[in-house]
């Protein structure tokens, strides 16, 4: 399967969720994708890094150890080649059975960490996609979250995939002005949903939204 060609054929509707560590979107996935099946729909709920296989295998190695363990040249390539794999194996198939494909993170999260470290790399970082994967998302929705009160929430979690999370509240405010960039970037794709509230009204305004966008 050629990167270009990955999408071809495809009638199902690919869904991201962004945001930084601790806005709740794993959560706020899953919410949806029970909804989405309550009402009928074939959902695959998937996540990056990982997802497949062989994606789950480079998923341990960029989000555990030390912040530099990787540089970012080194990172751009691993998660690059996890999605890859992930967009092969799992997503390309599940949008060409006509699936709803919910991803809890996907380029966009490279775009803010591997780009942020590095903005002189911010440019490979789009050619890799472009060459490799070539399949953006039909609709992004991004949690957005005070960056003070999701550090606070992802240290609490706790586990041994902290290697973000242990890069400080600097990071994490600069990834939410990252995050929101792209939003007024792409307003066509990207939702942007307030994640301060609880997560059941967080969930209540997110399925009503991105059901206008399904067929």
């Amino acid at each position: 399967m050629s990167a270009s060609g990955a999408e071809v054929g495809a009638s199902g509707v690919f869904i991201s969720f962004e945001g930084i560590d601790g806005s709740g979107k794993s959560t706020q996935a899953r919410r949806l994708a029970d909804r989405l099946r309550a009402e009928g729909r074939t959902v695959r709920l998937t996540r990056e890094p990982g997802g497949s296989p062989g994606a789950e295998e480079i998923r341990a190695l960029v989000l555990e150890g030390a912040s530099d363990r990787w540089s970012p040249e080194t990172e751009i390539l691993l998660f690059t080649a996890a999605r890859r794999d992930h967009l092969e194996r799992v997503i390309a198939p599940a949008l060409a059975a006509g699936e709803v494909v919910i991803c809890d993170r996907y380029a966009d999260s490279t775009r803010m960490y591997q780009g942020l470290a590095r903005p002189d790399l911010r440019d490979l970082v789009d050619t890799l996609h472009r060459l490799m994967i070539g399949r953006e998302p039909d609709l992004t929705v991004l949690i957005d979250m005070d960056p003070a009160t999701g550090l606070e929430r992802a240290l609490g979690r706790g586990g041994g995939e902290a290697r973000f999370e242990g890069m400080g509240l600097a990071w994490q405010e600069k990834m939410r002005a990252g995050f929101l960039d792209l939003s007024r970037d792409a307003p066509d794709r990207f939702l942007v949903i307030d994640g301060a509230r609880d997560p059941d009204t967080v969930a209540d305004e997110v399925a009503p939204r991105v059901r206008d966008h399904l067929p």
